[in-house]
């Protein structure tokens, strides 16, 4: 069923009233910076996906129309252009967009690069550089999955105040792992670690050395697509939330992350953008470590647009695209972000005496 924001776009759209907004807010807010923000990109639905599909921003067809439409109606742009105009203290074009991929999977290669290329179109890949090297799946991501196919009939993380049965139903496996996750994500990171390797053990779904559902990107795919005009970014080294790690780990992570893209790249990560990236994902201390690691700018996940100046450029806000975005809607959020755009919550983690509830 489509929701509140869903329907105001679709109503917008066939009025005819979403390219009027557009050159309307754009001529008011003419310093708003758009940055969208996907993940990953699937060939076409399909019945037997087994992981989280969260992070499936959209499908083939769908990716092409909306490049099509930042094509035809706005003004793609690079980072390292941002950051030219900025040097030179000249002001960002009016319609500016940039277009980010988080985490590194292989189906930004595969499926959503191909189409970029063929538009002419730049993008920012942000790589977990750690999982480039090894090929391993990401761990959050795998601890769905995890929930998903395991033959398990219970899952139990007294940490999370959580036991309950799991039924067979998909759908409903979904929202469990979701929840967990949501959860899992409100402890520190070491906890977070050790509570994932404990979760997919006990539903005897280990973590293999690779996978082709949730498998990264490797470092040749990646000197492709920077040799085809795209721009390669630090996501971390192993995907970890840089405000939940002890301060040396924390730094480690920009560091290393940074060095390794230079190592197999010829140049350093310029930007970065925070793993998760939510409110309790990154706070001063990490915005401190990433421009003493040689950082120029980073992006976090909080739904928004910013104004690019010295209070924001390691704290850019972007807009999630969804796989439920269709066109009325992707088109509505480009014309007026902040009133069609979900907006991020806080993190709740008082939640040990609240059970997790069995999704309906």
């Amino acid at each position: 069923m489509a929701g509140r924001r869903q329907q105001l776009s679709r109503l917008a759209h066939g009025m005819g009233l979403l390219r009027p907004i557009a050159t309307a807010r754009v001529l008011l807010a003419s310093s708003e910076l758009r940055i969208l923000a996907y993940h990953r990109v699937l060939p076409a639905p399909t019945d037997d996906f087994s992981f989280d599909l969260e992070l499936v921003s959209a499908w083939a067809e769908g990716f092409r129309a909306q490049m099509v439409h930042l094509r035809r109606h706005w003004h793609p742009m690079r980072f390292d252009e941002l950051l030219s105009l900025q040097r030179a203290g000249r002001r960002v074009p009016r319609n500016a967009v940039l277009v980010t991929f988080d985490d590194g999977y292989e189906d930004n290669h595969r499926v959503a690069y191909p189409i970029l290329r063929d538009l002419d179109l730049p993008a920012m890949f942000f790589v977990a550089t750690g999982h480039i090297d090894s090929g391993r799946p990401y761990l959050y991501d795998w601890l769905v999955h995890a929930v998903c196919v395991t033959r398990a009939s219970r899952i139990e993380a007294p940490e999370l105040a959580l036991a309950m049965p799991l039924p067979a139903d998909l759908h409903v496996r979904r929202a469990v792992a979701a929840q967990v996750l949501d959860r899992l994500k409100a402890l520190r990171e070491n906890a977070q670690t050790i509570l994932i390797r404990r979760i997919t053990s006990q539903l005897d779904v280990a973590i293999p050395s690779s996978h082709d559902g949730c498998r990264p990107m490797g470092w040749q795919a990646l000197r492709e697509m920077r040799d085809g005009g795209m721009e390669i970014g630090s996501h971390g080294v192993h995907h970890r939330m840089l405000a939940k790690l002890p301060a040396s780990l924390m730094k480690a992570e920009l560091v290393e992350s940074r060095r390794r893209t230079e190592e197999e790249l010829g140049t350093p990560a310029r930007v970065l953008s925070y793993p998760v990236g939510g409110f309790d994902a990154f706070d001063a201390e990490v915005e401190t470590a990433a421009r003493a690691a040689g950082y120029e700018m980073a992006c976090s996940y909080i739904a928004g647009t910013s104004q690019l100046d010295a209070r924001s450029q390691f704290s850019l806000r972007r807009l999630p695209v969804e796989r439920g975005m269709d066109r009325a809607w992707f088109e509505a959020v480009m014309a007026w972000p902040a009133v069609f755009m979900h907006r991020s919550r806080q993190r709740d983690a008082n939640w040990t005496d609240a059970p997790l509830r069995m999704a309906t």
